[in-house]
């Protein structure tokens, strides 16, 4: 199996993931899967494609992450693996569809805006 290469992107994050053939080692920006992302719940959220298609210990996994901060990276690296799971085996698109896994989340940060303290948040107006 030749290496399949797929983007994945959440809010700012852009993630581009490397599957190749190999026995489940997951390496993002060259450091190990639990050194990037240290918390359990991100580690579940990268695993997750993997442990839905039962390939857990069939892929080796090289990820160039950037952008964002760690809960945007690790969803984009979610949304790379499950594109790249689907090219795997056309099958597992059933599977990682109705788990909502390759949907690309589009809400981004509401710009702020000239006369206002935030993008929704005004400055306080006194009367005096």
């Amino acid at each position: 199996m030749e290496v399949i290469h797929k983007i994945g992107r959440r809010k700012t994050a852009v993630a581009r993931a490397y599957v190749a053939s190999g026995s489940g080692n997951i390496t993002i920006n060259k450091k190990d899967l639990a050194n990037y992302f240290t918390t359990a719940p991100l580690q579940y959220k990268v695993k997750q494609p993997l442990a839905l298609t039962n390939n857990e210990s069939n892929f080796d996994i090289t990820v160039n992450v950037y952008g964002g901060g760690i809960t945007g990276q690790a969803e984009a690296v979610r949304l790379a693996i499950s594109r790249a799971m689907c090219e795997v085996d056309a099958e597992n698109r059933l599977i990682l569809k109705p788990e909502g896994l390759l949907t690309r989340d589009p809400r981004m940060v509401e710009r702020k805006k000239f006369g206002q303290k935030k993008a929704r948040k005004k400055f306080q107006f006194s009367k005096r």
